[in-house]
């Protein structure tokens, strides 16, 4: 799979990874960008296709197929981040994280995959996919799922080899993440690693050192993952 010339659609375009997954692919030749944002006025990047689209609902997403159907390269990047716990917070918060990130990523996969036959989808997934914080169970419970989510895809779609990636990263320097005071990853090196990840069919990408460092903790003990993070997070 090569972005030079590719036909590549990103949710979520009009700010943070999403605007900078634009910009990088326009950079490395792809042949049409669709951004697309639930308000697409806000997209401010030049050549590229600007496309309503509101993962949350299906009839928002069959419009953009219908609208994209040249489409070879689909990137799920749209999301929230509500900071709801998930004992005490908000349960309609907590929906709305699980119909972003699981549900919404899923209407996007189903309805574009039958013209991904040797294509490719990449998931913006998170370390948090596999380690909870404070103040974010919802984000937590959310990436888990859509991660998840990405394995079973990746396993159906193997079938008409459609590449489907998942994109691990801790923080990264963008306004969703602004009020984090901690070490940040620049948007185009992550961005960069997820292109890269494409385009030498890696089925997962770890951008950086967080993310290589959480994933490593998966084999051990929970009391072990928490205590080694919470060392490394006040260090």
């Amino acid at each position: 799979m090569q972005i030079n010339g590719a036909h590549v659609l990103v949710t979520g375009a009009n700010r943070g990874l999403g605007r900078q997954f634009v910009l990088s692919l326009l950079d490395r030749g792809a042949g049409k960008v669709y951004a697309t944002a639930r308000r697409p006025d806000l997209i401010d990047v030049p050549g590229v296709v600007p496309l309503r689209l509101d993962i949350t609902d299906p009839a928002s997403v069959a419009a953009a197929v219908t609208a994209a159907s040249d489409v070879k390269i689909v990137i799920n990047n749209a999301g929230i981040s509500t900071g709801t716990n998930v004992v005490t917070g908000d349960l309609d918060a907590i929906r709305r994280e699980m119909d972003t990130h699981f549900y919404g990523t899923l209407h996007v996969i189903r309805a574009f995959a039958p013209q991904l036959a040797d294509g490719a989808i990449l998931n913006v997934l998170s370390a948090i996919s596999w380690f909870a914080s404070a103040g974010a169970g919802a984000y937590h419970a959310a990436k888990a799922a859509e991660w998840a989510l990405t394995n079973s895809a990746r396993l159906e779609l193997a079938g008409q080899r459609t590449l489907v990636t998942g994109l691990h990263l801790g923080a990264a320097d963008t306004d969703m993440m602004a009020w984090y005071d901690g070490d940040k990853s620049a948007p185009e090196a992550i961005v960069a690693a997820a292109l890269d990840g494409i385009e030498a069919h890696r089925p997962e990408v770890l951008a950086d050192d967080w993310s290589r460092q959480v994933k490593a903790w998966l084999s051990e003990d929970p009391d072990v993952i928490y205590r080694e993070a919470a060392a490394a997070l006040s260090a």
